[in-house]
Parts: structure tokens; C-alpha cells; sequence
């Protein structure tokens, strides 16, 4: 308990007595401290520390995070080591080493050529999630960039809307495979026909988000101020989106690597000397049954990519949403 007994000295009470025996004794010096008077005693508050803590609070996260991780270095450390490529396939003239199930010293077993399915899944692997992640990134910059202005300028909405309506109504999957027709098979090829229309659905998906966004009191605000529209778009609108976007990469990046499965098993898109997940299921197709480790294996790591990647990115989304930090 603190009190004032004149104007040039603060004193503590030492010690609790009846009032009328209080005196000046009874006081000690506290001696001010104007750093200590600025100090605020609510916790400090950090956005992304509590996004931390809300993405791993679920234990089913922490493990496909964990999945996804080791997949990940699977896919992109071991194929640096086992050197798999498919112009030194079929070489190998040990016929006891054909059609070795899966064991202690084929994990994956091996194929008619004698070749390790474990080397071959994660080398087809590293393709595939490669594939996927350029496309999404690719996808999304310009997706959200577009969408942003397109749900802001008004005269960009009516052109923008014209431009969608035409490529909409045309199947995404077909626009993919004409191009890679027209340009030939390749890496980057196929890339370039995955993301040259695809970004048109994410923009329109950001122009009704921010369209919503727009119309809220401090935006209005803002605008009758005279804040100029940049500033709008990336201080005040885009931050709230953060886990809008985020769900929509978590729901593209399974997508575009589906693309590359589906169209590798056509023998559309990369090239013949490019091994991916989906040449190799399309490659194993006929062994589904006869020996079909080489068949769903391949499937069984392509599900566990997908599975994890969405599953982390709707709960990364979860977490990032502000309006589960209020």
C-alpha cells in the first residue's frame, strides 16, 4: 500500500497500525521510476505464436506433419544417392533380381527389369510434389494479385468478368492437355499448361473475398480518407485472407499433383526420360493383379502425399483464421 503525505515524498507502509498511531516512522522511501510507470501488465500478445500454438494443439496434425516431412526428405535426399533414372533402367541382367517381392533387402520388391520400386517411387516422387508446388506457387501469386485488384477497381471487374465467364466454361482439364499437345512433353512444358488458365478460378475466388472486404467500416474509412488503394489491398484486406488463401493452396497443391498423375498415365506431359508417380502407375497397371505391390505402392505414396498435404493446410487455415484468436 502506497500514500502521499506531502508533495516531495512518496512512502510505503511498512508495517499495518491503527490510524491514529500512524507516523512518519512508519513510512519507507520509494524512490519513482518513469520506466516503470510506462510498463503494461497484459501479456504481450504475438499473432503468429498463437497461430503456432492452435496448429499444434491436435496431435493428428503433428503426425501428417511429420509424415509429410518425412516423405518430403524421402523424395528429395534419396534419389540423390541412388542415382535411379529411367535411361539406366532395364540393364540389369540378373534375372533373380526380376519380380522380387517386397522384403529385408528389396523394400519395395522390384520389377520385370529388375529395378528397385524404392528408388523409383521416390525418385517419381520428387517430380510430382516439384510439379505441384511450382504450379500452386505460380497459381497463387498471380491468382491473389489479380483477384485483389479485380475485387477493388471496378472497371477491371467488368473486363475481368468477361474473361472468366469465357475460360470457365471450358473444362480445366482439357485447356491442360491441349497445351501439353501443342508444346510438347517437358517439365516445364507441362507446368505452363497447369498454370496458364488455373489462376483465373483463384482470382475470382479472391475478387468475392474481396469484395466482401471492401465494403467493412475502416475500409470505407480508409478510402474517404484518401489511403490509396495499395495500401488498402495489402494493409487492410489481404492480412485477413491470410487463411483463405492458405485453404486454397492446401486444396490446389493435391490438385495440380493429381493433374501431373492423370496426365502421365495418358503419356501426356513430362518427358519419357522424366520418372513421376503417375508413370509409374500407369507403367504398373497391368500387374494390379499379378503382382500388385508394383501397382499400389505408387498409389499408396501418392495418397499419403495428398492426404497430408490437405489435412496440414486445413488445419494450418484453421489456425491462421483471426477470427478464431478473439
Amino acid at each position: 500500500m502506497q500514500e502521499k503525505t506531502n508533495q516531495s515524498k512518496i512512502y510505503e507502509i511498512d508495517t499495518i497500525v491503527p490510524i491514529a498511531n500512524v507516523s512518519e516512522d512508519d513510512f519507507a522511501v520509494v524512490s519513482l521510476n518513469s520506466k516503470e510507470n510506462e510498463k503494461i501488465d497484459t501479456p504481450k500478445y504475438s499473432y503468429w505464436g498463437s497461430v503456432a500454438k492452435k496448429f499444434f494443439f491436435s496431435k493428428i496434425t503433428i503426425f501428417m506433419l511429420l509424415l509429410m516431412l518425412v516423405i518430403f526428405l524421402m523424395a528429395f535426399i534419396q534419389p540423390l544417392f541412388s542415382g535411379y533414372n529411367l535411361e539406366s533402367v532395364g540393364n540389369i541382367n540378373d534375372f533373380k533380381a526380376r519380380y522380387n517381392w517386397p522384403s529385408a533387402k528389396y523394400w519395395f520388391g522390384t520389377d520385370a527389369n529388375g529395378n528397385s520400386l524404392f528408388d523409383a517411387i521416390w525418385a517419381g516422387a520428387r517430380t510430382s510434389i516439384s510439379i505441384g508446388v511450382i504450379a500452386s506457387l505460380i497459381t497463387e501469386i498471380i491468382g491473389v494479385i489479380v483477384g485483389a485488384v479485380w475485387g477493388i477497381s471496378k472497371k477491371i471487374d467488368r473486363l475481368m468478368l468477361e474473361i472468366y465467364n469465357v475460360i470457365a466454361n471450358v473444362p480445366s482439364l482439357l485447356i491442360i492437355i491441349v497445351l501439353s499437345y501443342s508444346f510438347g512433353n517437358g517439365f516445364w512444358n507441362l507446368i505452363f499448361a497447369m498454370t496458364c488458365t488455373s489462376w483465373i478460378g483463384t482470382a475470382y475466388f479472391m475478387r468475392v473475398q474481396v469484395m466482401i472486404m471492401r465494403e467493412r467500416e475502416y475500409n470505407v474509412a480508409s478510402r474517404t480518407l484518401g489511403t490509396p488503394t495499395k495500401r488498402i489491398i495489402f494493409r487492410n484486406i489481404l492480412p485477413y485472407l491470410t487463411s483463405v488463401i492458405v485453404t486454397d493452396v492446401s486444396m490446389s497443391l493435391p490438385s495440380f499433383i493429381s493433374y501431373e498423375v492423370f496426365l502421365s498415365f495418358l503419356g501426356v506431359g513430362l518427358s519419357q526420360n522424366v520418372p513421376s508417380l503417375g508413370r509409374l502407375i500407369s507403367q504398373y497397371s497391368p500387374y494390379m493383379t499379378s503382382y500388385p505391390y508394383l501397382f499400389w505402392l505408387p498409389v499408396l505414396v501418392l495418397a499419403l502425399i495428398t492426404i497430408s498435404l490437405y489435412i496440414i493446410g486445413q488445419r494450418l487455415a484453421d489456425a491462421s483464421d483471426p477470427r478464431t484468436h478473439l
